[in-house]
């Protein structure tokens, strides 16, 4: 009789309290970030002692601790985050590492760490053929992208080779753009979705034909519930992961039970309503299923609702001037409160300091910080995080047992990197390659070397001749129902003589193992920024790699020196804010959208995908004699056509290359 399958729920926690409320509510692991290489930089986070308290903690109680340093590695990142995985390896002991970089599995490796690797959902597997080179390159488990419907879901499993296990998201927030493809709020600031510092731009208000400014970005939250059912059938899932590191004990505790009642108990009526109370309660944004059903896709943006988080509680009311409001529900000491919408006036979030009874007065203390107009009457109040009396208490009888744990001493490390070999320099002066990526075969004359998405079309149409000294680029996202049509495409364009394939992730690779005479280059959307994952892709089979546009000069700089491979760098066109399969239906494509500063947009599709792209062009083709010195030979230029009805910019953007990428 074979053995049922249980997936653990893993429960997220960025502070002590709700690592805390995960252990109390019985969660099979909880994953956490640290100070540095958290793709939550705005959660509180740990320090490694209290970490190291926690996990021992966890482990006392059968909750393995999983630590994310899930963010982009830059040059000089690379020693402070192998020391830090070899302090966490001696002092933590986490159960597994969470990663989006390939440096980081390398360091992994090279500092001895015994743990499981689990590849982020920023790393970007979304289709079946890549599961092989994340095991290849060391991994445990896979994080599936959010946008998967069942079916997908599916073949990834079916798919999913052996010793390898697969995560998928089953509640919490989702975001608008496919993991590991958002450049939106970096693009706008230098504020990198890849480094953990999203200022969520998705979120805000946007106009198009003059229609009053809606949230058309803007998902509602990911809840799967009662049709996590299907997945207890297919073992590779491992894992029932919920979102929310920058949440409460309250969210946590409640939604781990909730989907312990889930898995535990599928077939029970009762149970499954209970379980859906308890979500309902979980003060997180509203929700929905998403596209997770094929025949029932829902698309989780709705413009004219609101997406922040928080159960509604209340209105703003002016006595003598003085704002204030009566709560629809008691309040609890510790509870934390938010004031409007985050691009409203007076938005703001308030801790409850006494208990506030039904429908009693809550005034609305004096901020200091408060700038602009006054607080409007009928702004709206909602709870984001709830303090009840019992929780507290198991929380607080978890804290008192933490003496038990004692924090270890500090361990200093001394670990430094191998590097991988630099590649050999031509000393011959030999001339720079200018390339332009096109979309479908351009009429007249070209001047450059040409490249081309790979399409249907574009095999078919463009001539032998030019095939055979074309780039073929792959795009940056093949979804699980796209894999055999990508496989024949490589297939059928080798055929016709082409060569030189750009691979927009490095898990596409895997499409080329028995085709040892094609040539492999690693393109912008790998999101290489390290030398250290140069080295992993020149293990891979790449022999060069083009830079993602968003690294600012001094780390393109740094990443110029001994590199193990040639670079090229994207210099000039249409670089997208984002790369979404969500699509609200009030959008419509090629047409301009305004934010609230006026910055132009549009969104333009392309297969399953939606390319949303700012209304002003990279340019940076006045830094190639820069570049040149450095050592880049190849620059490209990305030839999108502008849609008629979005007007031509004054301006052109050099993204982050006089800034510090945070």
């Amino acid at each position: 009789m074979s053995k049922k399958h249980i997936p653990e729920i893993m429960a997220p926690a960025g502070d002590k309290h709700s690592y805390l409320a995960g252990v109390a509510a019985g969660a099979d692991a909880i994953y956490v970030g640290l100070k540095h290489f958290s793709a939550r930089m705005q959660a509180k986070n740990f320090s490694i002692s209290e970490l190291a308290q926690l996990a021992s903690l966890g482990r006392d109680r059968g909750t393995k601790t999983y630590v994310a340093m899930n963010t982009l590695v830059k040059p000089g990142d690379q020693e402070s985050a192998g020391r830090l995985i070899d302090r966490l390896q001696r002092t933590v002991k986490p159960y597994a590492l969470i990663v989006q970089d390939l440096a980081m599995l390398e360091l992994a490796k090279q500092v001895g760490f015994s743990g499981e690797l689990h590849l982020s959902t920023l790393a970007n597997i979304s289709h079946p053929s890549g599961l092989a080179t994340a095991k290849k390159l060391g991994a445990s488990r896979v994080v599936l992208p959010r946008e998967l419907n069942l079916d997908e879901v599916k073949l990834m499993a079916e798919s999913c080779p052996k010793n390898l296990d697969l995560e998928i998201f089953v509640h919490g927030a989702l975001c608008h753009c496919v993991s590991g493809r958002c450049y939106w709020s970096s693009y706008l600031g230098g504020k990198s979705g890849l480094r953990g510092r999203c200022v969520q731009p998705c979120r805000r208000l946007y106009t198009q034909n003059k229609k009053d400014p809606e949230r058309l970005f803007s998902c509602s939250d990911l809840s799967l519930d009662l049709l996590t059912k299907p997945l207890l059938s297919m073992p590779q899932v491992a894992a029932w992961k919920i979102e929310g590191r920058k949440k409460g004990p309250h969210y946590v505790f409640y939604t781990v039970k909730a989907y312990q009642m889930l898995r535990d108990n599928p077939n029970d009526a009762k149970l499954k309503k209970a379980a859906q109370e308890l979500l309902d309660q979980a003060l997180g944004r509203p929700t929905s299923h998403s596209i997770f059903l094929p025949q029932r896709p829902f698309q989780p943006v709705q413009p004219n609702q609101e997406t922040s988080s928080g159960r509604f509680i209340g209105e703003i009311k002016r006595d003598q001037k003085k704002p204030f409001f009566q709560p629809r529900e008691p309040l609890h000491p510790g509870d934390l409160i938010r004031i409007g919408y985050e691009d409203q006036p007076g938005h703001r979030t308030i801790p409850i300091r006494r208990r506030v009874p039904k429908r009693g007065r809550m005034d609305i203390p004096f901020s200091k910080q408060q700038r602009g107009p006054a607080l409007p009457t009928g702004t709206k109040v909602f709870l984001v995080d709830r303090r009840e009396p019992e929780l507290t208490k198991l929380v607080n009888a978890l804290d008192k047992e933490l003496e038990f744990f004692p924090a270890p001493e500090a361990k200093e490390s001394h670990f430094t990197p191998t590097w991988p070999k630099a590649a050999s320099r031509n000393k011959k002066r030999t001339q720079s390659e200018l390339i332009n990526v096109f979309r479908q075969p351009p009429r007249g004359r070209i001047y450059n070397k040409t490249a081309f998405w790979l399409e249907k079309f574009t095999v078919s149409k463009v001539p032998q001749a030019s095939v055979v000294r074309s780039q073929w680029w792959l795009p940056p996202v093949i979804w699980p129902d796209e894999d055999k049509k990508y496989r024949s495409l490589i297939k059928e364009a080798v055929k016709k003589g082409a060569r030189e394939f750009v691979l927009n992730a490095p898990w596409q690779a895997a499409y080329f193992e028995d085709r040892k005479n094609a040539t492999l280059i690693a393109g912008p959307f790998c999101n290489i920024a390290n030398r250290l994952a140069l080295g992993v892709l020149k293990d891979l089979g790449f022999s060069s790699a083009i830079i993602s546009p968003e690294l600012p000069f001094e780390d393109i700089e740094a990443l110029s020196q001994h590199p193990p491979m040639s670079l090229g760098y994207v210099i000039k066109g249409l670089w997208p804010f984002g790369i979404a399969r969500f699509q609200s239906e009030s959008v419509i494509f090629n047409e301009t959208i305004k934010s609230p500063m006026h910055e132009v947009s549009f969104v333009r599709q392309h297969g399953q995908n939606n390319w949303i792209y700012p209304g002003w062009e990279l340019d940076l083709s006045k830094e190639v004699r820069k570049l040149e010195r450095l050592g880049f030979k190849t620059f490209i230029t990305l030839k999108e056509e502008w849609p008629k009805a979005v007007p031509r910019p004054q301006r052109t953007s050099d993204f982050n290359w006089k800034l510090q990428l945070l």
